[in-house]
């Protein structure tokens, strides 16, 4: 499969040299065709990546090939073909939705016939039709995002960046956007997209970057992925008061037999089993001598949140 994106030692240091570094020699592949995402915490580094690939920033050091183009020596041609779906909503709220596009339109140089039918097909996209001469302003949050997608759409690009593209709004608009990405793959569309909601990369992506304070620290298919952590199963464990009031919980369920890692994440102690049924009676009897009660329990089989607690040695939402 043809390779449409290749990500080479990207670096980028704010303020150098003694300025923050954001991303620390990011190197990766996206084929063409596919749904690629970049999945971290807040701060790990995607926007300032996806910022880089866009054009929007310049890398302190390494480069990216977009389609045959250098994103450090030819901008202009790598424009023409991505399109970017900021996190931040692009939108002017005090004119209507399709004036939206037909502005933003004209700046990506689309003009007459060919800019009233492209916006007409992507407002159908966003499946906004309908309010089309609305004003932005009256649109709920997830209505502005979809519009916001729609504008990345125009000019029928190659690429489509989409930076935390569900963030603030409600499950159906969130659930709206996750079929229209997977509607607009289906169709051909190579999509780079970022997240820090586990269940967005694990049912959206073909293959998936894992990052983490600016560094790509895993890429893989979600099965690639889990085969890092092996079988372990992961028990989280409500102990109803933070984890911290009582250190030796966590040193004396990490001494069990069977106990791969151990994390305290506020009121919950999440625990990496070889085998759950095995562990999970030592793990009971152990967290009752330490007087705590248990408030809930889940057990879950090995997901991208264990790929990252392996990794890392923190939960994926710290």
């Amino acid at each position: 499969m043809t390779t449409i994106v290749e990500v080479k030692d990207l670096r980028k240091q704010y303020n150098p040299p003694e300025g923050v570094t954001a991303v620390q020699g990011v190197s990766f592949a996206i084929r063409q065709g596919e749904i690629f995402s970049l999945l971290g915490p807040n701060g790990a580094g995607k926007s300032t990546t996806i910022s880089m690939l866009s054009c929007l920033l310049t890398p302190t050091s390494g480069d990216a090939i977009i389609d045959g183009h250098s994103i450090t020596n030819d901008a202009k041609a790598v424009k023409q073909v991505i399109g970017v779906v900021p996190q931040e909503i692009a939108l002017y709220d005090t004119i209507s939705a399709r004036e939206n596009l037909m502005f933003w339109g004209k700046m990506y140089g689309l003009s007459g016939e060919k800019l009233k039918e492209r916006v007409a097909e992507v407002l159908k996209i966003a499946g906004l039709t309908d309010r089309a001469e609305e004003k932005v302003a009256t649109f709920s949050g997830g209505m502005k995002r979809r519009i916001n997608i729609a504008v990345g759409l125009l000019h029928n690009p190659k690429v489509l960046y989409m930076d935390e593209p569900t963030v603030g709004i409600d499950p159906q608009s969130r659930r709206r956007i996750l079929d229209t990405v997977k509607e607009l793959n289906d169709q051909g569309l190579t999509v780079l997209y970022t997240t820090h909601y586990m269940e967005e990369a694990e049912e959206l992506s073909d293959r998936i970057g894992i990052i983490d304070h600016g560094q790509l620290i895993a890429v893989g298919t979600q099965d690639e992925l889990t085969d890092m952590v092996g079988q372990y199963d992961t028990v989280r464990l409500d102990v109803g008061e933070t984890t911290e009031v009582n250190g030796t919980l966590v040193s004396d369920i990490a001494a069990l037999a069977g106990v791969h890692q151990v994390h305290g994440e506020g009121e919950q102690v999440i625990v990496q089993a070889e085998d759950a049924n095995v562990v999970l009676p030592r793990l009971l009897q152990t967290v009752a001598e330490h007087g705590r009660s248990i408030r809930r329990m889940e057990i879950q089989e090995p997901n991208l949140e264990a790929v990252f607690l392996h990794l890392t040695g923190r939960a994926l939402r710290d």
